[in-house]
């Protein structure tokens, strides 16, 4: 059919090159959804997941190589159960390298034998919950500066908050078949123990003047063939804790205790904080950062 000039569409008088861009912004106004957009949100979903868990995994070896390297010395031959860590931290896939730093520092030195300096760091994080960070490292400056840029990206403030705290030992112990608590908890106490008592898992934690932690650790492991799970100097929060109920505060406390614990320099971390009317999965996620 012939069209007058009058009765022709504008699209008819641009030239091909124009005619195709405007058919190509007349065809494309709606956004183009791929399929495997929810399969790659999932895959990215699992391997974080993954890839957290394998992280707690090696934080908890690693704690337990220099445990067991500060408690009975560095040779696996006479140390059994720094032996028994080495192959459960290997079979993990934990790096050679990674170990032995792990039970260097047990020594109070570095893989390269260079003594280790420890410092810390007071601050308020997300929701004014307290925190303290204790570090141990061969440049203690240079771990000061890199947890405070880490503050400053998660909105914490470094200011004193130990007053919030109290100085102990603490020492977790297995409960062996058959033991009555009562009886291990006499026993704690007459080896210098100030106070005794069972966790969720069944375990014996046992409380100590700073001094006399690994002392009282070692004593009651021999006495009751128990084996040590933990033995540390921490800081307890007093009773003035900060009880979390907003779930976002909560995510970004999470978020920046789990940046901290991302620092090779990072050997514990103390908060004065309980959970309030906030997920379980969120609480989980900063009592797994914390000491």
């Amino acid at each position: 059919m012939f069209l007058s000039p009058q009765n022709r569409p504008a699209a008819y008088f641009l030239r091909p090159s124009a005619l195709c861009s405007w058919c190509r912004r007349a065809l494309t106004s709606t956004a183009v959804v791929y399929s495997g957009h929810n399969r790659w949100s999932k895959i990215k979903h699992e391997k974080g997941a993954a890839d957290k868990k394998k992280t707690a995994e090696r934080n908890f070896f690693a704690k337990n190589l220099t445990l067991y390297s500060k408690l009975y010395g560095t040779n696996p031959e006479l140390n059994a159960q720094l032996a028994k860590t080495i192959v459960e931290a290997k079979k993990s896939g934990m790096p050679k390298a990674n170990i032995e730093l792990a039970i260097a520092r047990g020594q109070g030195r570095s893989s390269t034998g260079e003594k280790l300096e420890t410092a810390m760091l007071e601050l308020l994080g997300p929701g004014s919950v307290a925190v303290i960070i204790e570090t141990e490292c061969d440049n203690k400056q240079r771990a000061i500066k890199d947890l405070k840029l880490i503050a400053k990206r998660h909105s914490a403030t470094v200011t004193p908050t130990t007053f919030l705290f109290t100085r102990l030992g603490r020492t977790i112990l297995t409960l062996p078949d058959g033991c009555d608590f009562d009886a291990v908890f006499m026993q704690a106490v007459e080896a210098g123990a100030e106070d005794a008592e069972q966790d969720d898992e069944g375990n014996v934690v046992i409380w100590t003047q700073p001094n006399a932690t690994h002392q009282v650790a070692q004593s009651l492991s021999a006495a009751l063939q128990a084996d040590i799970i933990t033995s540390d100097i921490i800081w307890k929060p007093s009773e003035d804790t900060v009880k979390l109920q907003d779930q976002g505060v909560a995510t970004q406390l999470a978020e920046f205790l789990s940046a901290v614990r991302d620092n090779d320099d990072v050997q514990a971390i103390y908060a004065n904080v309980e959970q309030g009317e906030i997920s379980n999965d969120v609480w989980s996620s900063i009592e797994d950062s914390l000491d």
